[in-house]
């Protein structure tokens, strides 16, 4: 049988797909744009047509839009939505109390897939169409999918004419013989995932990061406007050779590489190749990374493995914070006990930085927050909030980076560490923090003010 006629066989209306899917079950999403579109939306609407199908479980994580199933009548009694990393929409289902955070750590991801979870039900990913050779590519999303359709009972593919296919990589293909049912799909825009416009904080922090930035160096940016300042800096530098190993490829990589700064000459794996495990971003990010064999995708379990990141000298990671306390403990994923986003992978590229020969791991924030009633509030506090999950611990933590410097944290004892955080914070409430120091004991009288 040629893959045609196998295609031809397995091919199926997201309405019957859907049809495999039974009360109890677990369901995966997959991961980031890879979700489902056509058939997320006939399982709404079959679920709106039976309220006996309930006790869905679903698993997902990064959704760039709020998934149909998480809207149906009665949703809360009926579904679980259990997120890797939640965005905004998923932070609301979590608030509605009938979603929930995933604990992980990135990198062993498909790990907990096969040692730990064990066992889907049904698998619905996006995927591209189906080439000459019987594959469907994964497009932006690598990550952990190869993981899950090893322990899918039924693996069920959505073909998106609009996937970008994403090469030179492993685990970023499936063959037709390892799937059970093919849906064609409305072909709509990939979700798209904006990075917001640089503020004059997120452009100071960037200046501290970029001036300790060698050439040839390997870069590994996280989501959001320093990240995306630090691109934009670098697109405007003299930098020049710079490499990418970077869990997530967002749209500064696209500055960075049409300004000529990304060659990838100086990497010891995968020379001349921009590394990542998912993508998302804008249609300028989807349109560049087509077919385009500079690309690279991989598994997360390789692109996040901190033996991999740490053999590539000079690597640079910089990841967001929500807050860091005078111990140098890093809260990137809840204030106090409301959920946020997520640990990802920035514990991987916290180790793997600091174990590169020459390579930096910065922890950046603005050093302050706006309040609900407008007042300023500190992100360097003297403890973590009540409730608080710290990302990256005290012993691991090795720049950390406000728009008022940078300081080098490793090596500190902890009133050596007090004052150096305390120089980063905002000047109206270093009185304070001062204060708050001596009472925890980690303040010497002869420490500057």
């Amino acid at each position: 049988m040629n893959y045609k006629d196998l295609y031809s066989k397995k091919l199926k209306t997201a309405e019957e797909a859907v049809k495999v899917i039974q009360s109890g079950m677990w369901i995966d999403y997959g991961f980031c744009a890879d979700h489902p579109v056509a058939l997320d939306q006939a399982l709404a609407n079959r679920m709106e047509q039976e309220s006996d199908l309930k006790n869905l479980n679903f698993r997902g994580g990064v959704s760039l839009w709020v998934p149909a199933v998480t809207q149906v009548t009665d949703a809360k009694e009926r579904i679980n939505w259990n997120s890797w990393h939640t965005t905004g929409g998923e932070r609301k289902i979590v608030g509605a109390g009938y979603g929930y955070y995933d604990i992980m750590r990135y990198s062993e991801l498909p790990r907990y897939y096969r040692e730990n979870i064990k066992h889907i039900d049904v698998l619905m990913v996006q995927v591209t169409p189906m080439d000459k050779h019987g594959y469907f590519n994964m497009g932006v999303t690598s990550s952990h999918i190869a993981a899950a359709i090893e322990i899918a009972d039924t693996v069920i593919l959505e073909v998106n004419e609009n996937m970008p296919v994403c090469m030179g990589g492993h685990e970023t293909n499936i063959h037709i013989n390892q799937v059970d049912i093919i849906v064609e799909g409305g072909n709509p825009p990939i979700g798209e995932l904006k990075s917001g416009i640089a503020t004059d904080v997120d452009k100071a922090v960037a200046r501290y990061i970029v001036d300790e930035i060698p050439n040839g160096a390997c870069l590994q940016l996280g989501i959001g406007g320093m990240p995306n300042a630090v691109g934009e800096l670098i697109a405007e530098s003299d930098l020049k050779d710079l490499g990418v190993h970077t869990e997530m490829y967002v749209d500064s990589f696209i500055d960075m590489s049409l300004a000529g700064k990304i060659t990838g000459k100086c990497k010891a794996h995968n020379k001349g190749k921009q590394v990542f495990t998912f993508a998302a971003g804008t249609k300028k990010l989807y349109d560049y990374i087509d077919g385009n064999p500079e690309i690279m995708a991989a598994p997360v379990d390789y692109v996040n493995d901190i033996r991999i990141i740490s053999e590539l000298d000079n690597f640079m990671s910089i990841n967001n914070a929500i807050e860091v306390d005078l111990y140098g403990q890093v809260v990137s994923e809840t204030v106090g006990t409301r959920h946020i986003s997520g640990s990802g992978g920035q514990q991987d590229f916290v180790l793997g930085a600091y174990l590169s020969k020459g390579g930096k791991s910065f922890i950046c924030c603005s050093s302050t927050i706006q309040g609900k009633d407008g007042s300023l509030k500190s992100r360097l506090r003297p403890f973590v909030t009540p409730g608080g999950i710290v990302t990256c611990t005290r012993t691991n933590i090795h720049y950390l980076v406000t728009e008022y410097g940078i300081e080098n944290l490793k090596g500190t004892s902890t009133w050596q560490r007090a004052e150096k955080i305390i120089g980063l914070a905002h000047p109206d409430f270093r009185d304070e923090l001062i204060k708050e120091a001596e009472g925890l004991g980690i303040w010497c009288p002869h420490n500057k003010r």
